[in-house]
């Protein structure tokens, strides 16, 4: 009983094959393609608004040269947005539940920005490490609590989105499970749990957006630092 909690965090195979690349692509085959009303389409038009505030909002910690990234950063957001609220609905998979796929995402990234420091200002990036105004005896602990810090970031990042949704995948398989098994014995008590599932489904469609935005701002933030 306690290993088929776990089960959904699986890759599911076909014919032995990972069907975790196509959970992935699948949220891009729901954008609309071009076409010749491309401008004048509902859907395209607020398609096109969201994109627009989604990158306002990366962009404002960001000074001119950090808008370069802007396609980047805005492609994670929407990639992270689509696959973790795809994961909500019954019989899917969540590929951000891996923490395979969450530090292949933070790592590159976190070194990206890391790597463009060293490269355009690696006097401030080194910086960093050292607080100004730090009493001589205390350098070389702080430098090495800045450095474990620093290295532990894009850890911290992939851990972070990878508990959050575990936690609330559990959550909900948890108690749709009580609600089944009470309904026979003890209904009243049974809608009482339907009503929690029916909030806390609410809750983790918001914890979804949520860990989206707070994995992209947290890169946008670091890429600010080196800039």
């Amino acid at each position: 009983m306690n290993l088929s909690f776990f089960d959904q965090f699986t890759s599911p195979c076909l014919l032995g094959i990972p069907l975790i690349l196509l959970a992935m692509l699948f949220p891009a085959l729901l954008l609309p393609t071009p076409n010749n009303r491309w401008i004048t389409n509902r859907l395209s038009t607020l398609q096109l608004w969201f994109l627009h505030l989604i990158t306002k909002q990366l962009m404002m910690p960001l000074n001119k040269t950090g808008h370069k990234w802007a396609l980047i950063l805005t492609s994670l957001m929407i990639l992270l947005l689509m696959i973790n609220l795809l994961g909500l609905l019954p019989y899917t998979f969540t590929p951000t539940t891996q923490l395979s796929m969450n530090m292949a995402l933070a790592f590159p990234l976190w070194l990206a920005t890391l790597l463009t420091g060293l490269r355009n200002q690696p006097s401030m990036s080194l910086g960093h490490l050292l607080p100004e105004g730090t009493p001589t005896p205390l350098i070389p602990a702080l430098i090495m609590i800045e450095t474990v810090s620093l290295l532990i970031r894009p850890l911290a990042l992939g851990v972070r989105l990878t508990a959050n949704l575990t936690a609330g995948h559990l959550l909900i398989q948890l108690i749709s499970t009580a609600t089944t098994v009470l309904l026979p014995i003890m209904p009243t008590v049974s809608i009482l749990t339907t009503l929690i599932l029916l909030l806390l489904t609410i809750l983790e469609v918001a914890v979804a957006m949520i860990q989206a935005y707070v994995f992209v701002l947290l890169l946008s933030l670091y890429l600010q630092e080196n800039i």
